[in-house]
Order: C-alpha cells, then structure tokens, then sequence
C-alpha cells in the first residue's frame, strides 16, 4: 500500500480540538476543515473562533478551507477526525459522533488514503468500531487499501500557555509505515515532539488513563474534604503542611466537569466490565466528583441557616458557570447541579459568567445568565469558576455585591480562607 507522498489534510470536526489542528496544518499542507455545524463554518469563514482558542487575526490568515459541504474531502488523503465522544444519562459512551464521522469519510476513501483519529475512547475502539464503518462506507480493505493511525488530542482548552505545539503528542498506526507516516505527520507541527508507541490500543489507553488518574486523585482530595469539614480541620492547611514532602500531589478540591476527566473515566470503566472486570475504584471516584456539586450547596444552605438567611426567597449570585476557567465551554459543567440544588430550595438565583455566551446556556441548560451585577444585594455568593475576571474583582468587589449579613463561598480557593465564609 502506497501511503501519501504529499499530504492533502481533512479535519472533521471543527471544535476545541479540530480547529487548532486546522489552522496548524494549514501553515504546511492543503486544508480543509469540516463541521456538520453551519453556524459554526460561517463563523470561521468570517475569521471568528467561538471557543476563544484561535484568536480571530489567525483564523482569518491560516488558509485553510472550512466547509460544511461532505464533498470538499474528496480532494484529501490525509483525515483527522475530532469528532466529541460523550456518555448517556446512564454514563454509557456513546459511539454514534464517530460512527457518523467515519461514515463521511469513508464515502471519500481512496486506495492508500490514510484516517487518524483523536477523539478519546475506549482501547479497541478505533479498530472495532471505526475501521470497519469506513470499510462498509467505502468498499475498500483495512490495511490493504488504507489504514488508520491513533494520536489523541491533548488541547487543555482556555490554557494559552500550553498551545497545541507545545504538547508533546502520543502518535500510533496500524501498521508500521502508517506509524511512521502519522508520527512524522505530526512532528511538521509539534514543537514539543511526538511519542510513538507500537499499537492503537496502546495510544488510546494511554490517552484515556491521563484523564483517569487525574479524576481519582482529585476524588481523594474531595473525600478529604469532606472529612476534614466534619472534623473542623482547613483542608487546604491539611495539604500545604502535606506537600511539603516531596513525592506529595498537590491536588485541591473542586468541581470536575467537561469533556475529558469527567466523561472519560465511564469509557475505561464500560470496556472493563465488559471485558470481565468491575473497576472498583474508577466508579467509585466518579461517584464522588460526580457529587460534589450538591456537597457545594448544602454547605452555602448550611452557613446561610447558620446566620438565619432563609433560604427560601433568598437571593444567591452563582459566580462562573463554564466547566474550567477562562473558556466559553458548557460541557458537562458541575455549576449547573448548584444552581439547581438552590433553585429548588426556593431561592432566586443570579448566574453570573463574562465567558458564557448567554443564549447558549439559555438554550443548553435552561435558565438565563445574568449581564450586570448588582450591589448589596446579595444574601450569599457563590464562586464556582476561577476565571481572571473575578480575581481581578477582588473580594471587596464581590462584598460589595452582598446584604450587610451574607455568605460568600468560594469553591476555587480564590482567595483567603480569612476573606469568605466557606470552602470545600
């Protein structure tokens, strides 16, 4: 099989991950990027990036071509798909976006085309469930007229210190000249350098434990926490006297939503079990992290009724509403079950995110974000979300927005222990 002497680039799916590598890849090879999302493509076409990754003077520069239309990929052989792999309300993955993705592509296969997928999986997704979609969609044969290469995205969105190039990235391939074409693919853009490792299941466990490591870890600081709180102890004391040891991970408390650390886990967690094996602690920790939420709002309605605020009819500002600070991204952001939790108790709750489009939250969870701020008007506060613009409120700013007698919690250690009223 004859791999691509000349690279012609595919990138389906233009999100937070899709896009960078677009514009990347433009500088070096012929382009094109692809998103089912019409808005999305006139957006780009118009030299505006949503997600606040691409600053707007670079989309409109890169060169590449951002398409809605399935038939611009005919002229690729080189196809990147980064296509979101979420979970159901019943924490089970859901295959369909790459399923459809690899349908596309696979309508445009040509002998010795190549298809690398990032998209975050399962260890034997790639090869069980992408290959052959794109086999039945094109008629060709697996490793005999194309192959595949593995290399999953590492973007950490809303971090402009560590751009694309600077993450060294894990790469893969069916076989080993597709390895070597896809590693060397990538070291034309990363800047960091690449990690070849030998099979795709290797790359996709690899990508896919990153993301469950850290959600264990952050689970144990929460269920410390939750200890230390009972026990009258200040947690973050606990873990500054601990970290003096060198070999201690420093980890804080917190809300983990979004895409990666708190959906990847039920992907490892679903393989296993069907491979036979009940991963005891992988559950375990996402049911803590996944409850962390309702631990955030029974403790402000705790300190509230501890001043007498009634809760009912009381007034609470919900400061951030994104999953991580800095970025614009909805996905599965923990705020959302404080705000509720809060709601239902009766109180009138103001949700306040500079970052936040607020039609997008209207219509992905529900209930309005808040433009303007308000003072003195405020029975508690909750920081949810460390975005810079709140550190540069600073805390008189933010009690200046509170009644006389009011609570101020701060989920992300903002500021000192000494200047709010809780913390987990």
């Amino acid at each position: 099989m004859q791999l691509p002497e000349e690279p012609r680039i595919g990138v389906i799916g233009l999100g937070y991950v899709g896009m960078p590598l677009a514009v990347a890849f433009a500088k070096t090879y012929p382009t094109t990027g692809f998103d089912i999302d019409q808005e999305r493509v006139e957006q780009l076409n118009q030299g505006h990036d949503a997600t606040g990754e691409v600053d707007s003077d670079v989309v409109a520069a890169c060169g590449a071509t951002f398409t809605g239309d399935t038939a611009a990929l005919a002229e690729c052989n080189t196809y990147i798909v980064t296509v979101p792999t979420p979970i159901d309300d019943n924490n089970i993955p859901l295959l369909r976006p790459l399923e459809s993705a690899s349908e596309t592509v696979g309508k445009y296969l040509h002998p010795g085309d190549v298809v690398v997928y990032e998209s975050t999986v399962y260890p034997g997704a790639t090869e069980e469930v992408c290959v052959p979609t794109l086999e039945q969609a094109s008629g060709l044969k697996f490793n005999e007229d194309f192959s595949v290469g593995y290399s999953p995205e590492r973007v950490n969105p809303g971090d402009k210190k560590r751009p694309l190039p600077s993450i060294v990235k894990i790469t893969s391939g069916s076989t080993p000249e597709t390895a070597e074409y896809v590693d060397s693919l990538y070291r034309t853009i990363i800047t960091a350098g690449t990690h070849r490792v030998s099979a795709i299941r290797s790359a996709e466990a690899a990508k896919v434990i990153e993301n469950v490591q850290r959600d264990v870890n952050i689970a144990l600081v929460n269920e410390l926490a939750q200890i230390f709180s009972r026990l009258g102890i200040d947690t973050e004391e606990v873990l500054e006297a601990a970290a003096t040891k060198w070999n201690f991970i420093h980890m804080r408390p917190g809300l983990v939503g979004g895409h990666c650390i708190g959906v990847d886990p039920y992907y490892l967690a679903n393989k296993a079990q069907r491979a036979g094996y009940f991963p005891e602690l992988i559950v375990a920790s996402r049911r803590i992290n996944d409850g962390m939420g309702k631990v955030v709002s029974s403790e402000v309605m705790r300190l509230m009724n501890e001043r007498r605020i009634h809760i009912v009819d009381a007034n609470v500002l919900v400061l951030g509403l994104a999953f991580k600070e800095n970025c614009p991204d909805l996905r599965n952001t923990k705020v959302v079950s404080i705000v509720r939790d809060l709601q239902a108790a009766h109180a009138h709750v103001d949700v306040y995110d500079p970052w936040v489009d607020p039609e997008e939250a209207r219509a992905e969870l529900g209930f309005p974000v808040t433009t303007e701020l308000r003072d003195r008007h405020y029975d508690a506060v909750v920081i949810a979300v460390a975005h810079e613009q709140f550190k540069e409120m600073g805390i008189d700013r933010i009690r200046a927005l509170c009644k006389r007698h009011s609570v101020v919690f701060d989920v992300k250690y903002l500021f000192g222990r000494a200047d709010t009223d809780g913390r987990l």
